[in-house]
């Protein structure tokens, strides 16, 4: 799980970057990104629906594997941004960690979230 700080609380805060957020989308995951001033943390939220999967066992296993990636990235992630990753295929569940590691880190480029040195 990622640090409290970096997480999203409630509604209203995930449907503003819903609706402003930048949107970088692969075969299996969309990336939404919004920048946002007043936080000095980033915020990330992963959204996986039920009609995805329908077991609640098999979508928290999805997203603990995304959460594993993104905590593990916090340090690189430029610092005013509200990020929101939305599953759209169940095949994240078999996928090998490196596959979906490389997703990630490639969705993250595209969108432009990390630093520059």
């Amino acid at each position: 799980m990622i640090p409290f700080r970096n997480r999203f609380h409630g509604h209203n805060s995930l449907r503003f970057v819903y609706k402003n957020g930048r949107i970088v989308r692969s075969r299996y995951v969309t990336l939404k990104s919004s920048p946002n001033q007043n936080r000095s943390q980033p915020r990330m939220a992963v959204v996986v629906s039920k009609k995805v999967l329908k077991s609640a066992v098999r979508r928290n296993r999805i997203r603990r594997r995304i959460y594993d990636y993104i905590r593990n990235q916090i340090p690189r992630l430029n610092q005013n941004y509200d990020i929101v990753i939305i599953v759209s295929s169940s095949e994240l569940l078999s996928m090998p960690s490196e596959e979906l590691v490389a997703q990630l880190e490639q969705l993250f480029v595209q969108s432009e979230l990390y630093k520059t040195s």
